[in-house]
């Protein structure tokens, strides 16, 4: 890995002087930065810049013996892979081209590369991305330059041999493990589907990964199975356990599959002989290698865990983090308020600043005072004080007397205007701002909106909104960029007032008359101006400034920094705020001084131009932010000429930044051969809110030395200041901001509650007291309060002054010789687990690592963000268009050990973005509270993302301990166990229920149809309707039973009594018929679901394996499936030779009745019932004649059947009761049953209604699937329906067909659609059976209405029942399954124990009724280790009664209601499946109530699948919507698992609409989707590891 590492080796070895290295001629470190500086910007590639390198450096590296020195490098770090990172490409400590105001200090650089190097290579899965995500949306996404620059087989080489030498497994005498893996993950992680040359945009080129890939195919998989067989045995054997379970329960983390069981083992298709390792985890999978990295990387515990909070059982409370015994506390003294020198008496200062304007203007009209320059450097303009006294008195007179609104004027003095004035025009902004103080208006100045959309326009409309403004002046090309509506007039911008425009230009102003003079008064507490500021949220506030503090600070600041008459000033910053206004527009008037004024878009095109500036005009002083030295350091291009020695003093507005010392440094370094002298170097510190507060005065005025502060990034991070003497690598070294200004009182507060002073050694935040700081927010008397007049007290809690304190929101504290530090702002604060880190500090880190290779400009945004009850830190930043894939998640994952070791705090997301996304704030920068506002909206789309949840999320409950239940020792007294009442429920007594069924006195449901066959002949069973709404076919009594005679006829001759016969029909009547036909034989009849004729190869294999799986003899269809049964299609996708007989029925001879079989007692095998469970085991239940005949006795009693009813079905005829419905029901009850096949609802959604409505049918049955296709099909058309007379009122129950937990949420759609169709809301129902009873509950015709419940979700996983009331925290709604069937009892158990549980406990529903199966069928004779499925007892309580276990858990609840027998109603409520469920840290999940979490986390989500997989829960999103969203779901997904579940996600995987199976019910196939994953086959858009 170490191919690009000469040039940084290189770097650590000439680090300025702190690195010990040889310090090199100035010349030679010239052209170093000119190089530099081609690099950042582009002009030269990687190659070229490190060979121009090395040969500048050549003659000062010392030689080793004569050894060629370019060798010696080469060795050099051979040797030493230690000391440049391990697997660090391009190693360059330099300064980065950071376009921003965060510069690293070298020392810090060092820091983070030492801190690095303790980091073994640690391997993480890197996520896996398909090709069209990598494709950036970027503005610079050109062709790459070539980076690399050790040829490719020397580079293989040298990494082979550096993975070797790090192998930690030597002691076990595989001393290329580590190599394997490394080789076999290499391979993997490029092959992403197809994107192998993806990732290597320039670098290694491509036969390198796709030479891995071919080995990883086949060779990996052996190598990497014996080798994790015998290595990784002793390491981990069990799963590693990720989620912090006990030992014992982490066995029981994923329930061992029953698939071999209960029919055939899911790894059905014979071609997949996957090995598995040690782990169960199959090998030839890209997929499990990088959850094995992933696991492998969550073992080590990161830190010593902390101590865990927790009460009781049941409630899951969070971790509370318990502050550390040992964490350091403040020990000083109690500070004392600092006061600034007292403000000097002036003789002749003038009363206000107008008043000095007009003094300068009349006195010295030709002095010059701000010269504009254009972007090319040249002076376009100077103004002087006499045209800037006419021009501004001009203006004032046109604004107060010629703009009028129906001859009223439209300003009165005191009115607030908005000064929108471009950065490059300081000329008119100053006569605007002058012309409004001598108008007695208030100048609002605010950025130039440059599109409908900029990032904080609508809050600066907010601001505008709330200080009434009404005008905008502005220039005439600046209106004229604006952009416009239809009208032409200027757009109204979001959330902006309406604003009339005026341009100030020459030509709309008037001249006074000669008699008109503006009021010129003393300096009072109006307001003279408003500036804005934004918050930490993004809200944007109005700070106002009074005349009289006005002119204080220019007094303050004039003494502070000894400014004199017609001195030159340079300045950088912005003129509309801040310094830049304090100095560059107010200060300088007051003074008469001349600004030379730099624009921003000057310093982009010439970094230098502020240095030249200085050099020209001789200026006295600067006004810069170190982002400007930095600049000028990259680009001091043989600039012999320029000498620096006029400055007597360099203001560094943002000294305050505890990044700015480095950039000082440096700067001084360079530019002291250029006559800088040390001692200008004046860094300040100011605040909007509170102004200037302290600055380093220039050094004639006699002051203390600058000071420099070590301080211990551990001590600052607990808010305690300790000076780090041993060199150790998390330190902060910060300079002074010198003096408090004149006239002012400075002490430091605690940051949060009362303001209590702070001890000498404990950092807080600084509040001002003066004359000349901000009044207020303008409008916000509450903030205003809190900001503006705090009242800071002892700790005895006596206010230190009577005088109120504005505070500044800068951290910091007082150090010796009374010098002012700061340590960070209020705004980049972030408390993680009771600890403070600053912004500035983490972004500064991230720079450290390697900046120049990923990070474009340096842009880097760090924010902290609430998830889980605590701040969770966010890094973002932009990486260069030419980044590699793999570099850049190389660079990543070192960002977090970095951080890690420095700051000692975890990182939860970081991001990358393609370069240019982020929004920007006015001047470049990066506008955080935008930026934070996108990432938790899911709005950032970046192209990288590492969450690293499990190291920084420690505040989870303590996994839960299982408590032993009620053993059989308890009394049991009546009903009640432990003081409860046992949980058990029947449906009505079929022995007391007398009616007049006919059909009772036959035990076979075959005898029935014959009866009927007798006695009503014409009277019609079937209807079945087609996609038109047509009747496609029907079957009255007797043409049913002749054509199952028929079939019967056909089958006698060929099959023996007991046969099993597969049915492969579509639905209709053919299915009917042949399955009396086959009773009628002596036959079992199994019915299968055919295939899809354009879905063969996933539908076929499961066709052919419910025959084989059946012992099938023989299978019964029609012509067209016969001859795709076997046609070549069939042959790619099953062994089509195998196949039994295959007999197509479509005419049958007629032959001789047949003598019937009756069978010898009912208990026989009647048929079977095969279906896939949503765990994708295929099970086939046993169905006994009698259990049958009881089934449909059942039913009819429920829903109230007679042959003159009709009941609409739209269901699948093949399994469960869908299957009963359709064939069962009609021939015992003798009503007729109007069939709508499910699949013709794709082409006509609305079949199903409109045959309810014309038929009038009262009770109908649908499937989940069905009503979803309404609700998505229909949901915009009821109207019409209406008109096509379509008309639901007529329904009294509505069945939705389920073996699952009711969708309530569906059910409630459905009912609110078609209410418009008459449908009643109490009409919609569910029912629930499962494998072992298809038919246990019912809501039927008579009975109340089905109840809705609302539980406690957490107590649900523990398995205990809450009710709760809707709408509360963690409140989940269920609805009642139904009612329970006549002669159905239920019981709810305990899964563990099988005791009997009480009404609070979730357990396992077990049923007991005479239409229960009687058994699995399985092919493997494995009945007997599922009889208890069938046939249990429970341990204690009712030891007598044989019941059956349904496999879903569930509670009962009595309810206030009554039955239809009077007695009070019980209701069933069913949770979900056991084998579905997860259990992860000792709790019992439900996929769905995750799932539900997760699809309602992004807009963009369509479906949602979870399952586990060793320990770590996996989550795949379908996202409906632009693949460059896709990585914005990966936060959210997990911040919302973690807010609503206490889960960390492990894996989130990005999938296209419709990859997540779903089986005919409409329910998700988990397994299968969790087969596809491991296997490589869901072709993820991504998937993401999180850490």
């Amino acid at each position: 890995m170490a191919e690009r590492t000469a040039a940084g080796l290189l770097a650590v070895m000439l680090e300025p002087p702190a690195a010990g290295a040889l310090s090199l001629p100035a010349e030679v470190r010239e052209k170093l930065a000119e190089l530099e500086l081609e690099l950042s910007e582009g002009d030269i590639t990687q190659k070229g810049y490190e060979k121009k390198r090395s040969k500048l450096l050549a003659p000062y590296i010392p030689q080793i013996q004569g050894v060629d020195p370019s060798l010696q490098i080469d060795n050099r770090i051979q040797a030493s892979s230690q000391a440049v990172l391990p697997g660090s490409k391009h190693n360059k400590s330099r300064a980065t081209n950071a376009r921003d105001e965060r510069f690293r200090s070298d020392l810090h650089t060092e820091a983070v590369q030492a801190a690095l190097a303790k980091y073994k290579e640690r391997k993480m899965p890197m996520p896996s991305k398909r090709r069209s995500v990598l494709v950036q949306s970027s503005v610079e996404a050109c062709t790459p330059p070539d980076t690399s620059s050790a040829s490719e087989d020397e580079g293989s080489l040298r990494r082979q041999g550096r993975l070797a030498t790090s192998t930690p497994y030597q002691g076990h005498g595989h001393p290329a493990v580590e190599h394997w893996f490394n080789r076999v993950i290499q391979g993997s992680s490029t092959s992403s589907s197809a994107s192998s040359t993806s990732s290597h945009t320039g670098g290694r080129s491509i036969t390198n990964t796709t030479a891995h890939a071919a080995l990883n195919a086949n060779a990996a998989a052996t190598a990497l199975a014996d080798l994790m067989a015998h290595t990784q045995l002793d390491n981990h054997s069990a799963p590693p356990d990720v989620t912090g379970l006990s030992e014992r329960s982490s066995l029981h983390a994923e329930r061992p599959q029953v698939a071999s069981v209960r029919g055939v083992s899911r790894s059905y298709n014979h071609h997949t002989s996957v090995m598995e390792t040690a782990d169960g985890v199959p090998v030839n999978s890209r997929v499990s290698n990088k959850i094995q990295q992933l696991l492998n990387t969550l073992k080590r515990p990161k830190r010593p865990p902390l101590r865990e909070f927790f009460v009781d059982d049941f409630e899951e409370l969070l971790d509370v983090q318990q502050p550390d015994p040992n964490q350091p506390r403040p020990e000083g003294q109690q500070m004392s308020p600092l006061e600034g020198e007292p403000l000097g008496v002036v003789t002749n200062w003038p009363p206000s600043l107008p008043a000095a304007l007009q003094r300068w203007g009349t006195t010295h009209p030709k002095s010059p005072c701000l010269t504009a320059l254009d972007n090319a450097g040249k002076p376009v303009y100077t103004l002087t004080y006499g045209k800037l006294w006419t021009r501004s008195q001009k203006l004032a007179y046109t604004l107060l007397n010629k703009l009028s609104t129906r001859n009223e004027p439209l300003l009165m003095p005191g009115d607030r205007v908005a000064l929108v004035f471009p950065n490059n025009d300081p000329v008119m902004f100053m006569v605007a701002f002058y012309g409004c103080l001598l108008a007695e208006l208030v100048p609002v100045p605010i950025e130039v909106p440059l599109t409908k959309k900029d990032a904080g326009s609508q809050q600066i409309g907010f601001l505008l909104g709330s200080c009434g403004v009404t005008l905008a002046l502005t220039t005439d090309a600046c209106q004229k960029g604006l952009p416009k509506a239809q009208t032409g007039e200027v757009a109204t911008f979001k959330g902006w007032p309406r604003l009339l425009w005026f341009v100030t230009d020459g030509k709309h102003v008037v001249k006074p008359p000669k008699d008109w003079h503006p009021p010129i008064r003393e300096a009072n507490n109006d307001i003279a101006y408003v500036e804005y500021k934004t918050s930490k949220e993004g809200s944007t506030m109005g700070i106002t400034v009074s005349h009289s503090a006005m002119l204080a600070h220019c007094h303050a600041l004039t003494q502070a920094c000894g400014y004199t008459e017609a001195e030159t000033i340079t300045n950088v910053l912005d003129f509309k705020r801040e310094a830049g206004l304090w100095h560059g527009v107010l200060t300088s008037v007051m003074n008469r001084m001349h600004v030379i004024s730099i624009p921003y878009s000057l310093m982009k095109v010439n970094p230098l131009s502020w240095i030249q500036k200085v050099h020209v005009y001789k200026a006295r002083v600067a006004v810069v932010k170190s982002r400007d030295m930095h600049w000028s350091l990259l680009a001091q291009r043989d600039q012999r000429d320029i000498s620096l020695s006029s400055l007597r003093m360099l203001i560094v507005a943002d000294g305050a930044n505890p990044w700015s010392i480095s950039s000082c440094d440096a700067f001084l370094n360079v530019f002291q051969a250029r006559g800088l002298r040390p001692e200008v170097i004046c860094p300040c510190a100011s605040s909007s809110e509170a102004m200037t507060v302290a600055i380093r005065r220039p050094p004639e005025t006699g002051v203390p030395p600058p000071g420099k502060a070590v301080l211990s990034m551990g001590g600052l991070s607990h808010s305690v200041i300790r000076v780090d003497t041993e060199e150790k690598l998390s330190v902060l070294t910060v300079q002074d901001v010198g003096q408090v200004m004149p006239g002012a009182v400075v002490c430091v507060v605690r940051v949060e509650g009362t303001p209590y002073l702070c001890q000498t050694d404990e950092v807080g935040e600084i509040c001002v007291s003066s004359a000349s700081t901000g009044l207020a927010y303008y409008g916000l008397p509450g903030m205003t309060k809190n900001i503006f007049e705090t009242i800071p007290v002892t700790l005895s809690g006596v206010p230190i002054s009577d005088r109120p304190f504005t505070r500044t929101s800068l951290l910091g504290f007082v150090g010796p010789d009374s010098l002012v530090f700061i340590v960070g702002k209020m705004d980049g604060l972030m408390v993680v687990s009771g600890r403070r880190h600053n912004a500035d500090d983490v972004v500064a880190t991230a720079l450290a690592v390697e900046p120049m290779k990923f990070v474009y400009r340096g842009r880097i945004a760090v924010f902290s963000v609430s998830v889980l009850h605590d701040e969770r830190i966010v890094v973002v930043a932009e990486q260069r268009p030419d980044a590699s894939e793999e570099d850049s998640f190389q660079w990543m994952s070192r960002v977090l050990q970095a951080i890690d070791s420095i700051h000692q705090v975890g990182v939860y997301c970081l991001a990358l973005v393609p370069a240019n996304t982020l929004p920007k704030a006015p001047l470049g920068g990066i506008h955080i509270s935008e930026t934070k506002q996108r990432f938790l909206e899911g709005a950032l789309h970046p192209c990288n993302v590492l969450m690293c949840p499990h190291t920084c999320v420690t505040n989870l409950p303590k996994p839960r301990q299982k408590q032993p239940e009620v053993g059989p020792a308890s009394m049991i007294v009546g009903n009640l166990v432990a003081g409860k009442r046992i949980a058990q429920a029947c449906g009505r007594d079929l022995g007391q229920l007398e009616d007049n069924d006919q059909a009772r006195k036959f035990l076979y449901i075959q005898d029935v149809l014959q009866w009927r066959a007798q006695a009503t002949p014409d009277h019609p069973l079937f209807l079945v309707l087609n996609a038109k709404g047509t009747v496609a076919s029907t079957a009255s009594c007797l043409q049913l039973h002749k054509r199952a005679e028929r079939v019967a006829a056909a089958l006698m001759g060929r099959l023996n009594t007991g046969d099993h016969v597969a049915l492969v029909y579509p639905p209709g009547i053919d299915l009917i018929a042949t399955f009396y036909g086959c009773l009628y034989a002596g036959c079992v009849p199994v019915t299968v679901r055919p295939p899809h004729p354009q879905n063969l190869t996933t539908t076929l294999p499961t066709v052919k394996m419910i025959v084989e799986v059946s012992k099938s003899v023989c299978i019964l269809t029609t012509q067209a499936i016969m001859k795709l049964l076997k046609s070549k299609e069939a042959a790619a996708a099953v062994d089509i030779k195998s196949w039994p007989t295959v007999l197509d029925t479509d005419d049958l001879p007629r032959k001789k009745n047949p003598q019937m079989y009756k069978p010898p007692t009912p208990e026989m095998l009647a048929y079977l019932d095969f279906s896939v469970s949503t765990t994708g085991i295929l099970a086939g239940v046993k169905m006994s004649h009698a259990a049958t005949s009881a089934l449909c006795r059942s039913i009819k009693l429920q829903c109230e059947l007679y042959p003159s009813r009709q009941i609409a079905i739209c269901l699948d005829p093949y399994c469960g009761l869908g299957f009963a419905l359709w064939c069962l029901c009609s021939v015992y009850s003798g009503h007729q049953s109007i069939l709508v096949p499910p699949l013709e609802l794709e082409s006509n959604a609305s079949l199903w209604l409109t045959a309810v409505s014309q038929y009038k049918v009262r009770v109908t049955f649908c499937s989940y699937s069905v009503m979803e296709m309404c609700t998505k099909g229909l949901g915009l058309q009821t109207e019409a329906l209406r008109l096509r007379n379509v008309n639901l009122s007529c329904v009294r129950t509505c069945m939705v067909v389920a073996e699952e937990r009711p969708r309530i949420s569906l059910t409630q759609s459905f009912s609110k659609i078609f209410k418009d169709l008459g449908l009643s809301p109490r009409a919609v129902s569910t029912t629930f059976g499962c494998r072992v009873n298809v038919a246990i509950c019912l809501q039927g015709t008579a009975g109340p209405d089905p109840t809705t419940v609302y539980v406690d979700m957490r107590a649900l996983r523990h398995d205990r029942v809450r009710l709760v009331e809707r709408g509360s925290p963690h409140s989940l709604p269920l609805m009642e399954s139904g009612k329970i069937l006549p002669g159905v009892k239920v019981i709810i158990a305990n899964t563990e124990t099988k005791g009997p549980l009480g009404d609070s406990h979730l357990g396992e529903i077990w049923v007991s009724s005479p239409h229960n199966a009687t058994g699995y069928y399985t092919v493997y004779g494995e009945e007997a280790l599922h009889a208890d499925h069938f046939n249990t007892k429970l341990s204690f309580g009712d030891t007598q009664t044989v019941w059956a276990r349904t496999g879903y858990l569930g509670f009962l609840r009595r309810t206030e209601l009554t039955d239809a027998c009077g007695e009070r109603h019980d209701a069933l409520y069913v949770v979900g499946s056991v084998d579905e469920t997860l259990e992860l840290r000792g709790m019992r999940y439900h996929p769905i109530d995750i799932e539900t979490s997760v699809i309602r986390s992004h807009k963009s989500i369509a479906e949602c699948a979870v399952f586990t997989w060793t320990n770590l829960l996996v989550v795949v999103v379908e996202l409906e919507g632009s693949e460059q969203e896709a990585l914005d779901l990966v936060a959210l997904v997990t911040n919302v698992v973690l807010e609503e579940h206490y889960l960390i996600v492990g894996v989130v995987v990005v999938v296209d609409p419709g990859v997540i199976p779903i089986n005919s019910r409409g329910e998700k196939q988990r397994m299968h989707l969790r087969d596809g994953f491991l296997a490589d086959q869901l072709d993820p858009i991504y998937v993401a590891y999180n850490m």
